[in-house]
């Protein structure tokens, strides 16, 4: 399996842990006595400690945003098409930070761990998080490893909405905030699919109210149908077309009988593995932090207003088939910025595969990002003392 490991992949990573030990107030008002995050890191840190890059994960995201664990992986990371030596996020320049957010469900802090104050699984029990609770945290991490300020904090969809609240909520510690098909706010379209899956999670039998780990079973119906939503939102008409169209997999479609259709199979492989490695009380939590995200409501609903606290440049790019994050919502984000005097370079990517198209390697979404993030790693280095 050694011919995984080409010259432009980052190898094999191992997760790292940072605990905290302090109480963390968090948006909700309650507080956690304790909690920890999982992260990796890719390339070096520099001598200035200038070349520090922050990846956010979306809503189904966790820390392994590119290489291999192992050997016996199958895939890599998540992110892995744009992290690595000389690709867009290119680790011969940075130093790549990829967390698992308070709340997930591979090693951080979440509804899976033990509450210390009681003995048992948190559950339903764990308490409620917001956007502004992530940046807090993350802004910890960087502190335990002595990032004075990111050179970048990036992210697609919901991890682009991160990237916004860093520009906002911290603004002396971070130079660029790059935000790929993201929105300033969700639409209420996009809150009523979220609380539809949420409703196929909530009515499984086997969630027994979020107590569903300590009744020794798992709400995987909810599960599937929440992912399968989620993957056909996420995807395009053309793009779903174009892979499936109307091939069968098994059954007589001129008769009608047992016919199942290859898109129906895929959508079941996809539900089921999601249901596997992803837990229930995660996913209410995610889609509840995504339904909240709002920064300019506490601005009179002046995006503008919000964003002028930003010092960092802005990068935004979209697609033109993503209609869940629909390229008019980034536009919202860029006349904003503009309005509130900011520099900003936006791009609106022509191509066929819907939301999901952050994570994939369109070649002129490779291209503007590669342009960029070459533009501000070079900005950093020009601004490091000789040698």
């Amino acid at each position: 399996m050694r011919e995984k490991l080409t010259s432009d992949c980052v190898g094999i990573v191992e997760p790292q842990v940072q605990v905290f030990d302090s109480a963390l107030e968090l948006v909700c008002g309650r507080e956690l006595p304790r909690f920890q995050l999982v992260y990796e890191t890719y390339g070096e840190l520099n001598a200035t400690r200038s070349n520090a890059l922050l990846v956010c994960h979306a809503l189904s995201g966790h820390h392994h945003a590119a290489g291999y664990n192992s050997l016996e992986d199958r895939k890599p990371g998540w992110w892995d098409v744009c992290i690595g030596p000389g690709k867009p996020i290119d680790t011969n320049r940075f130093f790549v930070v990829s967390l698992n957010n308070l709340g997930g469900c591979h090693g951080s802090t979440g509804p899976t761990s033990i509450d210390p104050e009681t003995g048992r699984i948190y559950g339903p029990d764990f308490p409620s998080i917001t956007v502004r609770d992530w940046v807090t945290t993350q802004a910890m991490l960087a502190d335990a490893l002595g990032i004075p300020s990111w050179a970048v904090v990036i992210g697609g969809s919901l991890g682009g909405m991160q990237a916004m609240q860093w520009a906002i909520d911290i603004p002396h510690r971070i130079k660029h905030a790059v935000m790929i098909a993201a929105a300033p706010r969700l639409s209420a379209q996009n809150i009523a699919f979220n609380e539809i899956a949420r409703q196929a999670i909530l009515s499984d039998p086997e969630f027994h109210g979020g107590r569903y780990l300590e009744k020794g079973t798992n709400p995987t119906a909810g599960l599937m149908l929440a992912r399968m939503l989620g993957h056909v939102t996420y995807q395009s008409d053309d793009g779903l077309r174009d892979k499936f169209g109307r091939e069968v997999k098994s059954g007589d479609l001129s008769l009608g009988l047992d016919v199942e259709f290859q898109v129906e199979s895929y959508l079941h492989y996809q539900g089921r593995s999601f249901s596997e490695s992803f837990d229930a009380n995660t996913y209410l939590l995610m889609t509840h932090a995504l339904d909240y995200f709002d920064p300019a409501r506490e601005h009179g609903d002046d995006l503008a207003a919000a964003l002028s606290r930003a010092q960092c440049r802005f990068f935004a790019a979209s697609f033109t088939t993503d209609w869940r994050f629909a390229s008019a919502r980034t536009r919202e984000i860029v006349d904003a910025l503009v309005v509130a005097g900011k520099d900003v370079v936006s791009v609106e990517i022509d191509c066929p595969h819907g939301h999901d198209a952050f994570l994939l390697p369109v070649p002129r979404y490779v291209d503007a990002l590669t342009t960029y993030l070459r533009y501000a790693a070079d900005l950093e280095e020009s601004h490091e003392p000789a040698g």
